[in-house]
């Protein structure tokens, strides 16, 4: 049983059927059957062999989600070679680090400022032979580049190859090398091979039904796990039918057209939707203000009901098929309206967010895992959830809580390895095969899975109490006046924060009370935003112990991003490198320690 197999019986079965779906540039979307992007795939995959890809050779893929990113990974799967699929927002060192430690033989690219990143970098690849390129060439094509469609039409004696057939690789066999963006130190390509994702999909088929009526939006890039496994496997083993969002500026457009029935996402674009939610509400009247509130408490009563396990009553009921018209409508329509549930993974998601949405009769389910564990190793199903839980471990995934808070899994969905790295692979990879993820977490008395932190992230105070920053951070960022939050205090008395305002709705409250807008770095340091951040903080933490409060914190005028360097391409924050950048500012609050 391999990738290619599956791939094979979804042909069979689902032939005319559409598989994927894209959308030209100026035009509407088009629809691939399912036996359209078999035949490409077997015509891309005897043009690698002609190219002298056999088995075992790397190829890469830089590139944008697109139909010719699934053509590429099953051909190159079908010729026995490997992926090394690479985030198209890497720089060209970044691309050139991976092309050489993979020694990738052949890559990918999407388009031309693609094809420049590794033009520049190509001589620095020793073992790189070819560059193919997705979109066409304007101008003279450079030396050592060939065109999608042209390796797809190639043609003539592939010698020492063998037969192309699903037996030709083994369960066992790489699939792929993945290279964790990391957020600190060079990135390591973790080595998954198709029994370890063939075991992942057994076990999310088996807990959430995606089947041939459903249709995915895919925006999240494919380079990462979640997207592969979730977005990518399971839709094209199922039957359903995934569509390519244009660019992750377009989701909510596409939305709109494609009407998706499931769709995985980071938690970051749930609570963009809320936030602008309630924008819209506060730019209301009166009126819309309290039918709103009003809808949510109807809401919110109706999830009550519905997670202890009981019906709703008949006024209830009623109530909600009232505010699901005046209230929530909208909400429905911008999704398409077809929604049967969000998938959320990736970072952590706040259950405020989770909580709000289900009010508004959208589900959005939770799960866990990482790049070494193929991705999944828990998460909650339609048939059981818990909001601020990360569900419970998947058929055939064994979890335990080491004795400092560490999660431990053990499984058929581990990783083989780090590539060319026995040394990192033995310091995450027990003697007894239990993977250390790196995450602290408890399993509560239900057996749901809730992460508290990183354990890297877990901050020392001076006086030796142990802080782990992200619930703080999840806490703060529902503020509608905080955009995004980073915690510091490591081996000082107290917490302080470097916060990145929501500019518009902070600005919109300026105008309101009489302050000066016209210069944000001035406008930060009145004495008035001080007071409404400050106000925000100690409201929210009310919860918290005297020791996870935030003392101080600076406002910054710029938000971090993947471009500055202080993201990964998965929006976690690089927490070394925005500590070292802002180095002054973090200073600058304890003065006491200067």
């Amino acid at each position: 049983m391999t990738l290619i197999s599956l791939l094979d019986h979804s042909i069979k079965h689902y032939g005319s059927k559409p598989a994927l779906a894209h959308k030209p540039k100026g035009g509407t979307y088009q629809d691939i059957s399912y036996a359209e992007l078999g035949e490409a795939v077997d015509a891309f995959s005897k043009g690698l062999n002609a190219l002298g890809v056999g088995k075992d050779d790397r190829v890469a893929i830089l590139s944008e989600n697109r139909p010719e990113w699934a053509i590429t990974d099953f051909g190159t799967l079908k010729a026995g070679a490997v992926t090394v699929p690479m985030f198209s927002t890497l720089t060209a060192a970044q691309v050139g680090y991976i092309l050489k430690d993979s020694g990738s033989k052949i890559i990918c690219v999407s388009t031309e400022a693609q094809l420049k990143k590794v033009l520049s970098i190509r001589d620095e690849v020793p073992t790189l032979e070819q560059i193919i390129c997705f979109d066409p060439i304007e101008g003279e094509t450079p030396e050592g580049v060939i065109q999608f469609e042209a390796v797809c039409d190639l043609e003539g004696e592939v010698q020492g190859i063998g037969v192309r057939n699903p037996s030709y690789a083994s369960e066992d066999d790489i699939a792929t090398i993945i290279y964790t963006s990391g957020t600190t130190g060079d990135p390591k390509g973790v080595m998954l091979t198709h029994a370890n994702f063939i075991s992942n999909l057994r076990a999310c088929k088996s807990l959430i039904d995606v089947n041939e009526s459903d249709v995915l939006l895919s925006f999240l890039p494919l380079s990462h796990v979640f997207e592969r496994l979730g977005g990518h496997y399971v839709p094209l083993f199922s039957g359903a039918k995934i569509a390519y969002a244009e660019s992750t500026f377009t989701v909510a457009q596409n939305m709109r057209e494609v009407a998706p029935t499931v769709m995985l996402s980071v938690p970051r674009l749930y609570e963009t939707m809320h936030d602008r939610i309630l924008r819209a509400v506060q730019e209301g009247s009166p009126l819309k203000q309290k039918i709103f509130h009003w809808g949510v408490s109807v809401g919110s009563a109706v999830s009550s009901a519905i997670q202890q396990g009981e019906k709703p009553s008949a006024i209830l009921q009623l109530k909600q098929n009232i505010a699901d018209k005046l209230v929530f409508a909208k909400l429905k329509a911008a999704t398409g309206g077809r929604l049967r549930f969000f998938v959320s993974g990736g970072a952590a998601l706040p259950q405020s967010i989770a909580e709000f949405f289900h009010a508004a009769g959208i589900l959005i389910l939770e799960g866990y895992g990482l790049t070494e564990t193929s991705p999944v190793i828990s998460m909650n199903h339609p048939a059981r959830w818990k909001f601020g839980s990360v569900g419970m471990p998947v058929p055939d995934v064994e979890v335990q809580i080491a004795e400092d808070g560490e999660i431990l899994t053990r499984g058929p969905h581990v990783m083989k390895g780090y590539f060319n790295n026995e040394s990192a692979t033995a310091e995450v990879i027990d003697q007894e095969g239990w993977f250390h993820t790196g995450d602290i977490g408890i399993i509560d008395e239900d057996g749901f899975v809730k992460i508290t932190d990183r354990k890297k992230n877990i901050i020392v105070l001076s006086n030796g109490k142990n802080v782990a920053p992200q619930p703080i951070e999840s806490e703060l960022v529902q503020s509608p006046f905080i955009s995004q939050i980073m915690v510091v205090g490591s081996e000082r008395k107290n917490l302080a924060a470097l916060i990145v305002p929501n500019f518009d709705a902070l600005k919109a409250w300026a105008a309101e009370n009489g302050v000066a807008t016209d210069d944000l770095s001035t406008m930060l340091k009145t004495r008035e935003v001080q007071q409404l951040i400050q106000s925000e903080i100690r409201s929210r933490l009310t919860d918290f112990a005297d020791f996870e409060q935030v003392r101080r914190f600076t406002l910054l005028e710029k938000e971090f991003s993947q471009e500055a360097d202080e993201m990964t391409p998965t929006l976690k924050l690089k927490r070394n490198v925005i500590i070292a950048r802002y180095r002054d500012a973090i200073e600058e609050m304890y003065p006491e320690d200067s």
